[in-house]
Protein backbone atom coordinates (compact mmCIF):
# COMPACT_ATOMS: atom_id res chain seq x y z
CA UNK A 1 0.00 0.00 0.00
CA UNK A 2 1.49 3.47 -0.79
CA UNK A 3 2.23 5.74 1.28
CA UNK A 4 -0.35 8.87 1.59
CA UNK A 5 0.54 12.14 0.50
CA UNK A 6 0.47 14.61 3.63
CA UNK A 7 -2.02 17.42 2.76
CA UNK A 8 0.71 20.11 3.09
CA UNK A 9 3.56 19.55 0.73
CA UNK A 10 6.29 21.32 -1.35
CA UNK A 11 6.81 18.36 -4.03
CA UNK A 12 9.36 19.85 -7.10
CA UNK A 13 11.97 19.02 -9.37
CA UNK A 14 15.71 19.95 -7.35
CA UNK A 15 19.04 19.19 -7.44
CA UNK A 16 21.40 19.53 -4.31
CA UNK A 17 21.49 23.45 -5.02
CA UNK A 18 18.28 24.40 -7.34
CA UNK A 19 14.83 23.72 -7.17
CA UNK A 20 12.39 24.15 -10.84
CA UNK A 21 9.82 26.88 -9.97
CA UNK A 22 7.10 27.14 -13.12
CA UNK A 23 5.63 30.90 -14.46
CA UNK A 24 3.86 31.42 -17.66
CA UNK A 25 4.21 34.63 -19.68
CA UNK A 26 3.12 36.58 -22.62
CA UNK A 27 5.68 36.06 -25.35
CA UNK A 28 7.27 39.04 -25.30
CA UNK A 29 8.29 38.47 -21.71
CA UNK A 30 8.67 34.63 -21.68
CA UNK A 31 10.19 34.33 -25.18
CA UNK A 32 12.99 36.97 -24.04
CA UNK A 33 13.63 35.56 -20.53
CA UNK A 34 14.19 32.09 -22.61
CA UNK A 35 16.59 33.13 -25.09
CA UNK A 36 18.38 35.73 -22.61
CA UNK A 37 18.21 33.51 -19.34
CA UNK A 38 16.72 36.54 -17.55
CA UNK A 39 13.89 38.65 -17.67
CA UNK A 40 13.51 41.74 -19.28
CA UNK A 41 13.15 44.75 -18.60
CA UNK A 42 9.25 44.66 -19.68
CA UNK A 43 9.56 42.10 -16.21
CA UNK A 44 8.09 44.42 -13.63
CA UNK A 45 10.06 44.46 -10.28
CA UNK A 46 7.71 46.40 -8.64
CA UNK A 47 4.58 44.02 -8.91
CA UNK A 48 4.26 40.74 -7.25
CA UNK A 49 5.25 37.36 -9.02
CA UNK A 50 3.95 33.96 -7.83
CA UNK A 51 5.92 30.97 -8.58
CA UNK A 52 4.69 27.62 -8.22
CA UNK A 53 6.80 24.69 -7.71
CA UNK A 54 4.45 22.03 -9.19
CA UNK A 55 4.09 21.88 -12.75
CA UNK A 56 0.69 20.20 -13.15
CA UNK A 57 -0.82 23.60 -11.23
CA UNK A 58 1.18 25.74 -13.28
CA UNK A 59 -1.21 23.88 -16.03
CA UNK A 60 -4.10 24.32 -14.23
CA UNK A 61 -3.58 27.92 -14.27
CA UNK A 62 -2.35 28.92 -17.62
CA UNK A 63 -4.81 25.96 -19.10
CA UNK A 64 -2.22 24.26 -20.82
CA UNK A 65 -0.10 27.64 -22.19
CA UNK A 66 -3.55 28.76 -23.90
CA UNK A 67 -4.85 31.17 -21.56
CA UNK A 68 -4.22 35.31 -22.75
CA UNK A 69 -0.91 36.19 -21.40
CA UNK A 70 -0.05 32.91 -20.18
CA UNK A 71 1.23 31.08 -23.47
CA UNK A 72 4.77 30.93 -22.82
CA UNK A 73 5.61 28.00 -19.65
CA UNK A 74 8.90 28.50 -17.98
CA UNK A 75 10.81 26.72 -15.82
CA UNK A 76 12.90 28.72 -13.84
CA UNK A 77 15.34 27.00 -12.30
CA UNK A 78 16.70 29.30 -8.97
CA UNK A 79 18.81 28.38 -5.85
CA UNK A 80 17.48 26.54 -3.24
CA UNK A 81 19.13 28.58 -0.70
CA UNK A 82 16.79 31.32 -2.00
CA UNK A 83 14.01 29.58 -2.27
CA UNK A 84 14.22 28.42 1.20
CA UNK A 85 15.16 32.38 2.31
CA UNK A 86 11.52 32.81 0.74
CA UNK A 87 9.79 30.32 2.61
CA UNK A 88 11.30 30.93 5.94
CA UNK A 89 10.02 34.80 5.47
CA UNK A 90 6.61 34.55 3.90
CA UNK A 91 3.30 34.96 5.77
CA UNK A 92 0.18 33.02 4.08
CA UNK A 93 -1.72 35.30 1.70
CA UNK A 94 -4.86 34.93 4.07
CA UNK A 95 -5.54 34.54 7.55
CA UNK A 96 -5.49 31.00 9.16
CA UNK A 97 -7.20 30.88 12.80
CA UNK A 98 -4.70 27.81 13.81
CA UNK A 99 -1.70 30.39 12.51
CA UNK A 100 -2.16 33.88 13.42
CA UNK A 101 -3.43 35.56 16.76
CA UNK A 102 -5.99 37.22 15.32
CA UNK A 103 -6.68 39.08 12.10
CA UNK A 104 -4.42 42.05 13.37
CA UNK A 105 -1.51 40.20 13.59
CA UNK A 106 -1.70 38.66 10.30
CA UNK A 107 -2.41 41.88 9.03
CA UNK A 108 1.33 42.80 10.60
CA UNK A 109 3.24 39.99 9.67
CA UNK A 110 1.68 40.46 5.92
CA UNK A 111 2.92 44.19 5.37
CA UNK A 112 6.40 42.98 6.46
CA UNK A 113 6.46 39.71 4.88
CA UNK A 114 8.57 39.48 1.62
CA UNK A 115 6.94 36.85 0.30
CA UNK A 116 3.66 34.80 0.84
CA UNK A 117 2.06 31.43 0.88
CA UNK A 118 -1.02 30.05 -1.00
CA UNK A 119 -1.63 26.39 -0.30
CA UNK A 120 -4.04 25.57 -3.26
CA UNK A 121 -5.36 21.84 -3.88
CA UNK A 122 -2.94 20.18 -6.49
CA UNK A 123 -4.01 18.97 -9.87
CA UNK A 124 -3.86 15.46 -11.71
CA UNK A 125 -3.50 15.15 -15.47
CA UNK A 126 -7.25 16.47 -16.09
CA UNK A 127 -6.29 19.58 -13.88
CA UNK A 128 -9.18 17.92 -11.47
CA UNK A 129 -8.26 18.79 -7.68
CA UNK A 130 -6.58 16.67 -5.70
CA UNK A 131 -7.37 16.05 -1.82
CA UNK A 132 -3.48 17.67 -0.91
CA UNK A 133 -2.38 20.99 -1.44
CA UNK A 134 0.38 23.00 -3.97
CA UNK A 135 2.41 25.50 -2.59
CA UNK A 136 1.69 28.36 -4.72
CA UNK A 137 4.70 31.46 -3.41
CA UNK A 138 4.58 34.91 -3.88
CA UNK A 139 7.57 37.05 -4.32
CA UNK A 140 7.41 40.96 -3.38
CA UNK A 141 9.61 43.55 -2.55
CA UNK A 142 13.69 42.49 -1.78
CA UNK A 143 11.90 38.98 -2.55
CA UNK A 144 11.36 40.35 -6.33
CA UNK A 145 14.97 41.46 -6.75
CA UNK A 146 16.91 38.60 -5.07
CA UNK A 147 14.71 36.22 -7.51
CA UNK A 148 15.95 38.23 -10.34
CA UNK A 149 19.57 38.88 -9.85
CA UNK A 150 20.63 36.52 -7.34
CA UNK A 151 18.65 33.36 -7.21
CA UNK A 152 18.31 32.73 -10.84
CA UNK A 153 20.13 29.89 -12.39
CA UNK A 154 18.39 29.31 -15.99
CA UNK A 155 15.22 29.73 -17.52
CA UNK A 156 13.85 27.07 -20.06
CA UNK A 157 10.69 27.42 -22.29
CA UNK A 158 9.02 24.34 -21.75
CA UNK A 159 6.05 25.18 -23.95
CA UNK A 160 6.68 22.66 -26.72
CA UNK A 161 6.75 19.82 -24.54
CA UNK A 162 3.64 21.42 -22.49
CA UNK A 163 1.85 20.54 -25.85
CA UNK A 164 2.51 18.08 -26.46
CA UNK A 165 1.13 16.51 -22.79
CA UNK A 166 -1.61 18.44 -23.45
CA UNK A 167 -2.54 16.58 -27.09
CA UNK A 168 -1.56 13.72 -25.26
CA UNK A 169 -4.31 13.94 -22.29
CA UNK A 170 -6.71 14.89 -24.88
CA UNK A 171 -6.33 12.06 -26.88
CA UNK A 172 -6.50 9.63 -23.93
CA UNK A 173 -3.21 8.34 -23.55
CA UNK A 174 -2.72 9.10 -20.30
CA UNK A 175 -0.10 6.73 -19.54
CA UNK A 176 2.11 8.58 -22.17
CA UNK A 177 1.70 11.94 -21.19
CA UNK A 178 2.39 11.15 -17.67
CA UNK A 179 6.10 9.69 -18.58
CA UNK A 180 6.42 13.41 -20.05
CA UNK A 181 6.19 15.12 -16.65
CA UNK A 182 8.68 16.22 -15.04
CA UNK A 183 10.11 14.17 -11.81
CA UNK A 184 8.57 15.82 -8.58
CA UNK A 185 9.63 14.72 -5.15
CA UNK A 186 8.90 15.82 -1.90
CA UNK A 187 11.30 18.91 -1.09
CA UNK A 188 13.34 18.22 1.76
CA UNK A 189 13.19 19.76 5.18
CA UNK A 190 9.69 20.80 3.99
CA UNK A 191 7.95 20.43 7.08
CA UNK A 192 10.11 22.56 9.09
CA UNK A 193 10.28 25.03 6.34
CA UNK A 194 6.57 25.70 5.98
CA UNK A 195 5.74 24.90 10.11
CA UNK A 196 4.85 28.81 9.98
CA UNK A 197 2.61 28.30 7.56
CA UNK A 198 0.35 25.12 8.06
CA UNK A 199 -2.07 24.76 10.87
CA UNK A 200 -0.73 22.55 13.77
CA UNK A 201 -3.59 19.51 13.36
CA UNK A 202 -5.80 19.84 16.23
Amino acid sequence: MSEAIPRHEIRARYTDSTVTVYQAYPPEIGLRAARDGRFPSAWKRDRMTWIKPSFLWMMYRCGWGTKAGQEVVLAVEIQRAGFEWALRNACLSSYEAGVHADHAAWKRELRQAPARVQWDPERDLSLRPLPHRSLQLGLSGEAVRRYADEWLVSVTDVTPRVRDIRELVAGGDAEAAGALLPAERSYPGHEVLTAHLVASPT
